[in-house]
């Protein structure tokens, strides 16, 4: 198989794109320039620094627990991001690290504690970012949708919390259509892939000689784990997310009425 490594001048090729994309936003008015070329900016190198690392940490002779020092480390900075992305939700950071930590942890036990894949350092550090970095998009969505559910609905839970329903009855609905949000565009990916469009790990695998069909069923299971993580990881931020709202003798707090 041939070199598939594009260097300095590949990479500067593919910025035309980028450039014609600058050229539209400017036409347009879209003002989008300066976004656009600040995020170049940051993801060569972040990607080049990324790489850098993975290099130390994928050699054959480095330690298994730099690895796994890897895939933890993920978590308080993915919990970081999703604070950064939506304010409005209190303990955000906490609860979504809880989240990430439930999910990946399940999410690693099947892989490795059934025998999919084998325990090994360039397995490990793909897969804990594919599954961590999928679960961040539904972690935010979903965290944003609670908090405009709570404040649109806010009359709806006091109501029944009024009558007598319990906290986590009355947050039960804006909780479900947070989630069922969240989740709507991972599920779609799911189900269009190989039809659609042809996924990223399914691409590196034939670029690197994997045999395509073999390739295939890598994709599949990955997919499968990213869908179920981010489930579980949502399902925890909602949940979590959602009594933060509620005061101990169960009265609502919503966004915008007393600093949350």
């Amino acid at each position: 198989m041939g070199d598939v490594g594009i260097g300095l001048w590949g990479l500067a090729a593919s910025l035309l794109l980028v450039l014609a994309a600058v050229g539209i936003s400017f036409v347009r008015h879209l003002r989008l320039e300066r976004d656009l070329l600040t995020a170049v900016v940051r993801s060569v190198a972040q990607l080049v620094l990324a790489g850098l690392a993975l290099r130390l940490v994928l050699e054959t002779d480095t330690h298994m627990a730099w690895a796994w020092a890897w895939a933890v480390g993920l978590v308080p900075f993915a919990a970081a991001s999703a604070k950064r992305r939506e304010r409005r939700l209190p303990g955000l950071f906490w609860i979504t690290a809880f989240g990430y930590t439930l999910g990946l942890g399940v999410s690693l036990g099947v892989v490795f504690g059934l025998g999919v894949m084998p325990l090994e350092a360039r397995v490990l550090v793909p897969v804990a970012g594919m599954v961590v970095g999928n679960s961040l998009k539904v972690v935010v969505v979903a965290a944003t949708r609670l908090v405009d559910g709570v404040r649109d609905r806010a009359g709806v839970i006091e109501a029944m919390l009024a009558t007598g329903f319990t906290g986590r009855r009355a947050m039960r609905d804006v909780a479900a259509d947070a989630l069922r949000l969240a989740l709507l565009p991972q599920i779609e990916i799911t189900r269009s892939v190989g039809l659609v469009f042809i996924p990223g790990a399914l691409t590196g695998l034939i670029l690197a000689g994997v045999d395509p069909l073999d390739a295939a069923l890598v994709q599949a299971a990955l997919l499968f784990l990213i869908l179920g993580s981010a489930a579980i990881t949502g399902l925890a931020v909602v949940l979590l997310g959602a009594g933060r709202f509620l005061t101990p003798d169960q009265r609502l707090e919503a966004p915008g009425r007393s600093g949350t």
